[in-house]
């Protein structure tokens, strides 16, 4: 198998500090050529994420947020009718979240940043502005709401996933 080692470097994972300090990334030759070891700090992409050396996965979901805001920004101003729309931005938007949601860390406040953006999507599909209360698109259909896909009920939904194909 062939290796380009000019884009092929050696990423070391470990968090403990003194330990790197001390010891110093191993010497990986591939075909007589000695691979570049890749600074803890410095992000890189490895089977879809993106992280560092000692586990810090922001740069995934800065990612994600963006990708995310693409996708809200694609259906501001569209000729679909809202249904359309919404699903667009479904399959878009929270697909890329739903790919990672139960996989990464995320904080309260991360998924509340997420959230805020989805309520915008589904407000943009609806040629809603900005400044209309959010509960229609946060409440079940019981409770006169659209029942929209938000990233709780995402991660809800591929955590159990995760659990039932471990078991």
């Amino acid at each position: 198998m062939q290796i380009n080692v000019k884009k092929t470097y050696l990423l070391v994972i470990d968090n403990d500090k003194k330990r790197r300090e001390q010891e110093p990334a191993p010497l990986l030759t591939i075909n007589r050529e000695t691979l570049q070891a890749m600074n803890l700090d410095d992000a890189c992409r490895y089977l879809g994420y993106c992280g560092t050396g000692n586990g810090d996965m922001r740069a995934t979901k800065e990612k994600v947020r963006q990708k995310i805001i693409v996708a809200r920004d694609l259906i501001k101003c569209h000729p679909l009718t809202p249904e359309l729309a919404t699903e667009l931005f479904t399959s878009k938007g929270m697909g890329v979240f739903r790919f990672l949601a139960a996989l990464i860390e995320w904080s309260e406040s991360e998924l509340n940043d997420v959230k805020r953006l989805c309520v915008q999507a589904y407000k943009n599909a609806w040629h809603l502005p900005r400044s209309t209360a959010s509960d229609l698109f946060i409440f079940p259909k019981t409770h006169a709401g659209k029942e929209s896909t938000l990233p709780i009920a995402v991660l809800t939904q591929e955590l159990l996933l995760h659990a039932e194909r471990c078991m």
